[in-house]
C-alpha cells in the first residue's frame, strides 16, 4: 500500500467513525516504538484506532494484519498517549480495529469495536 492509499484509508475510516458519533482528538500521533492512526473519543469512552486496507483477503483480511506484535506497539502507543495526555488517563478506553477491503475507491469499511483488550 502506498502512502496514499494508507491516508485515503484513514480519512475513510475518519469519515465513517465520525459519523457514527466519535470526535477526533489525534491522528497520526507517532512515538517511539508506536503510532496511533486515530484517537478518538465517543459516549466518554477513549479509542485508539488502527486503520488497515488490503486490496484483496487472498492472504488474509486486514484485521488479521493486526498481529500481537503491532498490537504490542499499538498498546506502548497508548501509554505514551496518555503519558502526554494525562487528562484521559482515567477515563475508559478500547483499541478498535476498521478494516477496508477492496480496491480504491470501492473498498468496504468493517468496523471491530475492541477488537483486542490492553493485556493485548
Amino acid at each position: 500500500m502506498t502512502a496514499n492509499q494508507g491516508a485515503w484509508a484513514e480519512e475513510q475510516a475518519l469519515a465513517y467513525l465520525q459519523a457514527h458519533g466519535l470526535a477526533l482528538l489525534a491522528r497520526n500521533y507517532r512515538c517511539r516504538g508506536g503510532e496511533l492512526d486515530l484517537v478518538m473519543e465517543g459516549s466518554g469512552m477513549l479509542v485508539f484506532v488502527e486503520v488497515r486496507h488490503r486490496a484483496s483477503a487472498d492472504f488474509g483480511t486486514p484485521e488479521e494484519t493486526v498481529t500481537a506484535s503491532k498490537q504490542k506497539r499499538l498498546l506502548l502507543a497508548a501509554r505514551t498517549y496518555l503519558l502526554h495526555h494525562p487528562r484521559h488517563a482515567a477515563r475508559p478506553m478500547r483499541f478498535d480495529v476498521v478494516s477496508l477491503q477492496g480496491k480504491l475507491p470501492e473498498a468496504r469499511i468493517k468496523w471491530i469495536r475492541n477488537a483486542f483488550g490492553a493485556d493485548g
